[in-house]
């Protein structure tokens, strides 16, 4: 089984560049998008062109904005939207489960602390909602699968400049720092860390100064398994190759 994920910035404008392309080269099994952009409708509109899969999309209250869907070639048993009784968070569609008959697939856009961190606060109670969402589904008996744009770097290793950034820049805070670690120390595995440990690699660069060129980024997208599920996880790879976004896709094989 092969999963991929991959922050398209704007399902449609992706399409435009080349996403249902980039899919059949990745032949995932399951496909995460987040930052959609699009109401479902649109998601669904947006991929008609691509065969094979069962598309459940999430939008948010606002137009344009935010956004979530989950493909995948099997059908889930069930799908959930948002994060259950935390109707605080769930006007913006960051949020789908699909529960599938040997796993659970959550897939989120977790809220970015914004340019002057207004949002940071926000995003602290996120951060815990969603860690006892997770840990409250790693308790059943499926494994978890985990991923996103989770709008964090977790260590120096996983972001190109960290002095200057460090608890001054979105995604580089302290207290968002702590919010993936507590998450992590929840028992759930960073599966690209846990098998590559010194590698370096980024999934996100700035639009500005060239910084995908030179290779400026920050590792900000995961894929989480809840702990024992990582024995069975062959490969975690990001795919720096893969272009029509600001992000690139990351995933693993199991």
């Amino acid at each position: 089984m092969k999963l991929v994920s991959f922050n398209v910035n704007g399902i449609r404008a992706s399409v435009t560049k080349g996403l249902p392309t980039s899919l059949r080269n990745m032949a995932a099994d399951v496909v995460c998008f987040q930052e959609t952009k699009a109401t479902p409708e649109q998601v669904v509109e947006a991929l008609k062109d691509v065969q094979g899969y069962h598309i459940h999309a999430s939008g948010a209250e606002k137009p344009g904005y935010s956004g979530t869907a989950i493909l995948s070639k099997q059908q889930p048993t069930a799908v959930v939207y948002g994060i259950p009784d935390a109707d605080d968070h769930n006007k913006e569609g960051r949020v789908i489960t699909a529960t599938f008959k040997d796993h659970i697939v959550v897939n989120s856009y977790v809220p970015n602390s914004g340019q002057d961190l207004k949002r940071l606060g926000y995003r602290g109670t996120w951060d815990e909602a969603l860690r006892n969402y997770l840990v409250k589904l790693a308790s059943g008996k499926l494994p978890v699968i985990f991923t996103g744009d989770l709008n964090v770097a977790h260590q120096p290793i996983d972001i190109a400049r960290p002095k200057p950034n460090y608890n001054k820049t979105a995604g580089y805070m302290q207290s968002e720092i702590d919010g993936i670690a507590a998450l992590l120390g929840s028992g759930y595995v960073d599966t690209f860390r846990h098998l590559h440990p010194e590698v370096v690699k980024y999934s996100w660069w700035s639009q500005r100064f060239g910084a995908r060129e030179k290779n400026v980024g920050w590792r900000i997208d995961y894929v989480l398994v809840s702990k024992g599920f990582e024995k069975k996880v062959k490969d975690a790879f990001i795919l720096n190759e893969v272009m029509g976004s600001d992000h690139c896709p990351v995933g693993i094989e199991w």
